[in-house]
């Protein structure tokens, strides 16, 4: 069975009754191979996260499904929740994108462990996310707070055993004493008892596995996620390896052990240096050069070991082009063609959003002047000196960019919204999203509905542009792909 399959029976056996979330690579799929369980896909991550909290207080073990950037979004109730406490198990299952395949950056969602103060797993292999997925329930029923495991695309399609094992579960809800605490005593009280807790775990866990060397040896590797896996097939016997699992809180005792058993040591994880940074002054990794940051590959495991005793190493960093990637044009029958080249003939700077519109920023269009995240074009045109071009879909929309359209009206701002009103979220897997045409047409005096192909849309443009305040053109069309 493959990673996948390993995370939806970890799920099921742990008697999850909702799971929430926002479709995007690399976990789409995972919302899909759910079957039977309450399912379903939220318009933001915030929502879906309050969702699963909601769930928990009343005593349903839920999870939240969300890829990396998503974790932005729901950071907000994910802080708070850590000291608020839950009832039953929340369990966040976070697809990275070591190697930006699919997303617009590519931050380490191991760091909201740190922001949060919340566990965080990072499995390697098939067996270990399914014992993940078992153990984070309870983990988080026991710190009363929200757990977080890291997913990668690699791990997500690995292949590997695991044994089935499913316990009756006892629901349990929220203790209502918490709210005798004030704000400040609830984390008082989260230092004394959940994260004690959370630390006394991470250092007893049997997921955290040492594999002593045979032969005397003083090099080490210390890896965590699918690179441990990476670790496991091409070191010998002469080489210790602790594969983490848990990653925050670090299990400190066990590592210290393990550094001071070794003269070099070496830390494999993929994307950021979180484990090194935490012990920079004894370890060798990603900020000595010995170790790229992005995605980790067999190659570069073996290179860091050949220069296991060099202090530091030279990094040599080429930013990769778009030449050299190779292009990622528009769809040939893009209904919307006709529209971003309408779009581009006019002198006004434009925003862009992170769905298909993206694509438009490359040649040869090279349409979009900026496109920072989902649903966030409106806000960035609000801020141009001049009215100018907001394009969004109607999935980021309804996702983020509705705040952002009520603060353009209420302060009065100047900007022409385009919504390219397709009905699914194309860039994610064609999931449908909400109508929300009576809401504009009824709160944006000025809303009209024009197709993307018709011959009069750069004069439309051009009326709006002239006009004051806020404009919003609705641009009905079918995504051929869906």
């Amino acid at each position: 069975m493959n990673g996948l399959e390993s995370i939806v029976s970890g799920i099921i056996d742990s008697d999850v009754k909702k799971v929430t979330g926002v479709p995007g690579y690399p976990i789409t799929d995972l919302m899909e191979a759910l079957g039977d369980i309450r399912h379903e896909w939220s318009v933001n991550e915030k929502v879906a996260l309050e969702m699963a909290l909601g769930s928990s207080i009343c005593g349903e073990r839920c999870a939240v499904i969300t890829k990396h950037v998503g974790m932005n979004i729901l950071s907000d109730p994910l802080v708070t929740s850590a000291i608020h406490t839950i009832g039953a198990g929340v369990v966040i299952f976070a697809g990275d994108d070591p190697g930006i395949e699919k997303s617009q950056n590519e931050q380490d969602s191991r760091y909201y462990g740190l922001v949060a103060e919340v566990p965080v797993f990072d499995p390697g292999t098939t067996e270990n996310a399914y014992n993940c997925v078992k153990e984070a329930f309870i983990l988080s029923e026991k710190a009363r707070t929200p757990v977080i495991i890291r997913l990668t695309d690699r791990l997500l399609k690995s292949n590997g055993n695991f044994v089935r094992k499913r316990e009756p579960y006892q629901p349990k809800i929220i203790d209502k004493k918490i709210w005798h605490l004030t704000m400040l005593g609830k984390h008082e009280r989260f230092h004394n008892e959940s994260y004690p807790q959370m630390c006394k775990y991470a250092e007893t866990s049997k997921l955290n596995a040492y594999k002593k060397n045979k032969k005397k040896n003083d090099i080490g590797i210390i890896s965590s996620g699918f690179p441990s896996s990476l670790v496991d097939s091409i070191i010998s016997d002469n080489i210790s390896h602790l594969s983490l699992t848990i990653i925050n809180p670090l299990p400190i005792d066990l590592i210290d052990r393990f550094i001071k058993e070794h003269s070099r040591v070496l830390i494999v994880e993929e994307t950021e240096p979180v484990i090194e940074k935490q012990f920079s002054k004894r370890v060798f990794g990603k900020l000595t050069g010995h170790m790229p940051y992005g995605i980790a590959k067999i190659e570069d495991i073996k290179k860091a070991l050949e220069n296991i005793d060099n202090d530091a190493l030279k990094c040599d960093i080429v930013p990769q082009t778009l030449e050299k990637r190779g292009p990622r044009p528009m769809c040939e029958d893009c209904p919307y063609m006709p529209l971003y080249f309408a779009i581009k003939e006019l002198d006004v700077p434009v925003a862009g959003d992170l769905g298909c519109s993206i694509m438009t920023s490359s040649p040869p269009l090279s349409l979009i002047d900026a496109a920072f995240s989902l649903g966030s074009s409106i806000s960035t045109a609000c801020g141009f000196n001049r009215k100018g071009i907001a394009i969004i879909g109607d999935f980021g929309l309804a996702h983020s960019g509705i705040p952002a359209l009520i603060n353009a009206v209420h302060n009065e701002h100047e900007v022409v919204v385009v919504v390219l009103q397709n009905e699914v979220a194309a860039m994610t897997g064609g999931q449908k999203v909400p109508d929300l045409t009576g809401l504009l047409s009824y709160y944006i005096k000025d809303t009209v509905t024009v197709n993307p192909d018709d011959k009069n849309i750069r004069k439309i443009l051009n009326e709006k542009l002239e006009k004051n305040g806020v404009s919003v053109i609705l641009a009905p069309a079918k995504c051929p792909r869906y």
